[in-house]
C-alpha cells in the first residue's frame, strides 16, 4: 500500500516537472521527463511493485537469491581455474597426447624442431663486453656526448 502511494506521488511530481519544462519551451526534455515519470505508475498498475514488495519481505526469496549468488560464484571460480590451467579437460588431454609423440610439430612452427641428435655440439661464444660498449660509445660520439 505504501509503495503504491510513493510511486503515485513520484509520477505526479515527475509530470509536474514535465509541465514546467514544457512551459519553458523545452518540449523534447519535457516529453522525456514525462516518459520517465510514467514508469512508476505503470509498474504499480502491472503489479510489479506488489510482487517486489512481497519478495523483499520473504525469507524464502532471499534464500533463493543467496543460492543463486552462490551458484554464480562457484561458476565463475571454476571458469577462472579452468583458464589458469590452460583450457578444458579435453584440450589438456589432447595436449598431453601430442606431447607424448616426439615427431610432433608446434602449431605455429614452419618446420619441425631439431632433435637432440641433430643439434650442433658446440654453441657460439657470447660476444665480449667490449663489443657491446663499442657500439654505445660510437652512438655517444656521433651525438657529441
Amino acid at each position: 500500500m505504501i509503495a503504491e502511494t510513493v510511486c503515485s506521488a513520484v509520477s505526479a511530481a515527475g509530470l509536474g516537472i514535465a509541465i514546467v519544462t514544457a512551459y519553458r519551451k523545452r518540449y523534447l526534455a519535457a516529453v522525456r521527463v514525462a516518459a520517465y515519470s510514467l514508469v512508476p505508475i505503470g509498474l504499480v498498475m502491472t503489479g510489479v511493485v506488489e510482487w517486489l514488495a512481497d519478495t523483499a519481505f520473504s525469507p524464502t526469496a532471499w534464500a533463493g537469491f543467496g543460492v543463486l549468488g552462490l551458484a554464480w560464484v562457484l561458476f565463475m571460480t571454476t571458469r577462472a581455474v579452468e583458464r589458469r590451467r590452460g583450457g578444458t579437460r579435453k584440450e589438456r588431454r589432447a595436449a598431453a597426447r601430442a606431447a607424448d609423440r616426439p615427431d610432433t610439430v608446434a602449431p605455429a612452427a614452419s618446420a619441425p624442431s631439431l632433435s637432440q641428435a641433430s643439434r650442433p655440439a658446440t654453441r657460439p661464444a657470447p660476444a665480449s663486453r667490449d663489443d657491446d660498449f663499442s657500439d654505445i660509445e660510437a652512438i655517444l660520439k656521433k651525438h657529441g656526448i
